[in-house]
């Protein structure tokens, strides 16, 4: 078996007020990829007007519009039409989102090491942060 290339790919949609995300989430992005905690494999734009149709932008539309100029991008397209659509009916008139298809570099070797020794993994499940943080605070009180 060759060594994996990739480890486990998430996709995440990340919605913000407005037509596009504020500076605090352009950057949270770029630190994210530049402390290669995360491999960006994909970035799309999607805004929903209040009275008009789903627009998709890819991000090499609007790098230098949306503050990522120079951020690099493994492999664009991975996020395709039917993802969006998939995801559509979370962001409401007059809001946009961010589709990020994100792999975690830390899980690659870890995923490489369970193939090898036959395993895998039967299931995962993402608490949201906030979630999580309640969770904490509701115990610790």
């Amino acid at each position: 078996m060759a060594k994996f290339t990739y480890g486990p790919v998430e996709i995440y949609l990340i919605g913000f007020d407005g037509e596009r995300p504020g500076q605090d989430v352009v950057n949270a992005i770029l630190n994210l990829v530049e402390s290669h905690t995360v491999r960006l494999l994909d970035l799309l734009f999607v805004s929903r007007p209040e009275h008009g149709e789903l627009t998709v932008v890819e991000l090499d539309e609007i790098t230098d519009g949306y503050g990522l100029a120079g951020l690099e991008i493994e492999q664009l397209g991975l996020a395709g039409e039917q993802d969006v659509e998939d995801l559509a009916d979370e962001i409401e008139p007059g809001t946009a989102a961010a589709v990020l298809v994100v792999e975690h570099l830390w899980a690659r070797e870890f995923a490489q090491a369970l193939y090898t020794a036959g395993g895998r993994v039967l299931q995962t499940q993402q608490i949201p942060a906030p979630v999580v943080n309640e969770m904490v605070e509701a115990i610790s009180v």
